[in-house]
């Protein structure tokens, strides 16, 4: 599981909780980003192709951006990106938004663990192997050719 987590909030409460030498699941990789806000659709899709089962975009409290409007660009952008997942068929929970303040080590804690458990329940993300064969035979399409789902 890929963690964006804003320099400012998110990223500081992740680092509080490791002073404190509080645990977190070892499949967390954590990402500081300047903003929340800073992170696009596209790094959350690039996490998810490159081999990440979920994704969590952790920002300062709503209100409380650092950037004035960055975690509420996140907060969209997670939407959106959830809404996508949604459309081709993989579950949208691998994708979640939490907030939160440089104070609260253990809400940062207890985000992941709970994102952990959610991803956790899920099953495996399929990936395609670049040269369509798998999604093919998946899909069961001949000579590498994928079936395109219908449009809803």
């Amino acid at each position: 599981m890929v963690a964006f987590c804003c320099r400012e909030c998110a990223y500081a409460a992740a680092d509080a909780a490791a002073n404190a030498r509080t645990p977190l699941p070892p499949s967390v990789r954590l990402v500081m980003v300047p903003c929340s806000g800073r992170v696009a659709p596209l790094h959350i899709l690039r996490a998810l192709a490159d081999g990440a089962d979920g994704v969590m975009v952790a920002g300062c409290l709503e209100g409380q951006c650092h950037y004035r409007e960055g975690n509420f660009n996140a907060i969209d952008r997670v939407a959106l990106v959830q809404r996508l997942l949604e459309s081709v068929g993989v579950e949208p929970q691998r994708v979640r938004m939490f907030t939160m303040s440089a104070g609260e080590p253990p809400r940062f804690v207890a985000a992941v663990r709970e994102m952990d458990r959610v991803v956790g329940a899920l099953p495996p993300l399929r990936r395609s192997g670049g040269d369509g064969a798998d999604q093919a035979a998946a899909t069961g399409a001949a000579d590498g050719e994928t079936e395109v789902p219908p449009c809803r």
